[in-house]
C-alpha cells in the first residue's frame, strides 16, 4: 500500500517549467506523487500527454518527473480546482485519496477509477460485502465496530485483526490468538472500525491485475506469484508455472466478477490467499497499479501504466503480451545500511548483468522498510531467471526463494 498522506498549503509549484507548448497538448492529471504516480507519468509522457501532479510533498516522486505540481493537500478543494484546470482526464496512484476529491473532480472533468470503487476500497468492511455479492469467496470475517461485537468475533479466533481504514503494508493489523490478546488489539488501535479475519493456512499469495475500459472491455495480465516479508511485498514471481493454470483461470475470472461489479474503469489489482488444501480465499483489492505488477514495464509489451493512461483518456486497450520470464524484487530503505551505517548499494554490480533493470523512486529520505525501488530481472528461461535473481538479491542482501516449477 501506498503511505499515508501529509498536509502542505496550496500552491503551483512548476517542477519542469511549462511553456507555451502545454496547450497543444492533452494533459493528464494525477491525484498523488508517488511512486506509482512517478511510473504513470513517465508512461503518459511516452505516449505524448502532458502531466500534472496533485501532492503536498514538492519533492515528490511523480512531482519530480512531472511537466508541473501542484502542491496542495488531498482534501483542499482550491487544489482540486487547479488540477481539474490543468487537465483533460484525471486518475489517482492510491486508494486513500478523499472518495469526494474524486467524486467533485468527476463534475468537472472525466476521472478514473470512480470515486465509489475508490470509496469500496478504503473500506475492508464495504470491501468484502462487495466480494461476497460478487460470488468470490473471503477467509471468515467479523466486522469489530463496537464492544459487544468481540464476543462474537472471539468464535473466528487465531484470526487477524485489522483496521477497516488505511492500512497498508502490514500496518493496523494485529494477530490475535486469543479473547484478551483481540481485546487489547482492538484497544490498541483505538477502538476504530476492524475486521476480524480468521487466520488460515497459507500455501502462497498471488495478485491479478485488470484494466477496464468505459466501455466495460477487460483485459489482464498473467496471474502473480507473490511473497511478502514483514506484511511487504518483497518478491513477486512472472512466469509460466509460477502460478497454477486451472488457479490462475479462476483467479482471472473473479476479478473480472469483481470489477464488473463496481462497474470499474481504470488499473485494478486484487490480491488472493492460496490454502493448503488447493483452495483459495480473496484477501484485498486496489483501485490503481501494484507493487506486484511493476515487472509489466520490462517484460509485457503493455505495462500495467499504460493500461491506466488509456483506460483514463478513452483510448482502445490491447490484451497484454508477456514477452519474457521476470521476477521482481522489492528494494527497501534497509539495502542502504550495513551494521547501522549508511551505504551507496552495488549498483554498478547489478547492472552489469544482462536482463536486469534497476528502477530508483526519487526519495530523498532513505529509512528501513521504505520502498525506495525495485529490480526487474528478466531471462530466456526460468531456470537462469531464477539464477540471476539469486545473484542480485545476494548482492543487494535481499531475502529471495527459489521456486520449484515442474
Amino acid at each position: 500500500m501506498q503511505e499515508a498522506p501529509t498536509s502542505a498549503a496550496p500552491a503551483l509549484h512548476t517542477v519542469r517549467s511549462a511553456t507555451d507548448t502545454d496547450s497543444l497538448h492533452t494533459t493528464l492529471g494525477v491525484l498523488g506523487g508517488g511512486q506509482l504516480g512517478r511510473m504513470l507519468v513517465h508512461a503518459a509522457q511516452r505516449m505524448g500527454y502532458a502531466t500534472v501532479v496533485l501532492d503536498p510533498a514538492p519533492d515528490s516522486p511523480a512531482g519530480q518527473a512531472s511537466h508541473n505540481q501542484i502542491v496542495a493537500a488531498y482534501d483542499d478543494q482550491a487544489g482540486w480546482n487547479q488540477l481539474a484546470e490543468a487537465c483533460d482526464g484525471l486518475t489517482t496512484e492510491f486508494e486513500n485519496v478523499p472518495a469526494a476529491a474524486l467524486e467533485y473532480l468527476a463534475t468537472r472533468k472525466p476521472v478514473s477509477p470512480p470515486a465509489q470503487a475508490v470509496a469500496k476500497a478504503q473500506d475492508r468492511i464495504e470491501e468484502k460485502r462487495h466480494f461476497s455479492a460478487c460470488g468470490v469467496r473471503c477467509a471468515p470475517w467479523l466486522a469489530v465496530q463496537q464492544q459487544a461485537d468481540l464476543d462474537a468475533a472471539a468464535a473466528l479466533l487465531p484470526g487477524i485483526l485489522k483496521t477497516a481504514r488505511l492500512g497498508y503494508d502490514g500496518k493496523g493489523q494485529a494477530v490475535c490468538h486469543t479473547a484478551d490478546e483481540l481485546r487489547q488489539a482492538w484497544d490498541g488501535m483505538g477502538r476504530v472500525a476492524c475486521v476480524l479475519e480468521q487466520k488460515l493456512a497459507l500455501a502462497l499469495e498471488c495478485s491479478v491485475i485488470v484494466a477496464r475500459g468505459a466501455d466495460g472491455q477487460i483485459v489482464n495480465f498473467q496471474p502473480q506469484r507473490n511473497v511478502h516479508h514483514g506484511g511487504i511485498l518483497a518478491t513477486t514471481y512472472a512466469f509460466a508455472g509460477a502460478v497454477p493454470v486451472a488457479l490462475a483461470d479462476a483467479l482471472v475470472e473473479a476479478t473480472r466478477r469483481i470489477a464488473e461489479g463496481l462497474e470499474y474503469v481504470g488499473v485494478l489489482c486484487v490480491e488472493y490467499f492460496v490454502l493448503q488444501d488447493g483452495s483459495w480465499v480473496v484477501n484485498e483489492m486496489a483501485p490503481r497499479p501494484h507493487n506486484s505488477g511493476h515487472y509489466t514495464i520490462d517484460a509485457c509489451e503493455h505495462s500495467q501504466f499504460d493500461l491506466q493512461v488509456r483506460t483514463t483518456m478513452n483510448l482502445p486497450l490491447v490484451q497484454p503480451r508477456h514477452h519474457s520470464p521476470s521476477i521482481m524484487l522489492n528494494l527497501l530503505g534497509d539495502a542502504w545500511y550495513l551494521h547501522g551505517e549508511r551505504i551507496i548499494p552495488p549498483w554498478e554490480q547489478i547492472q552489469q548483468l544482462p536482463g536486469v533493470q534497476l528502477h530508483l523512486y526519487g526519495k530523498q529520505d532513505v529509512k528501513p522498510g521504505r520502498k525506495m525501488g525495485h529490480v526487474t530481472i528478466t531471462a530466456a528461461t526460468v531456470d537462469e531467471l531464477q539464477d540471476k535473481a539469486a545473484q542480485v538479491a545476494q548482492l543487494l542482501r535481499l531475502p529471495f526463494e527459489r521456486l520449484a516449477v515442474a
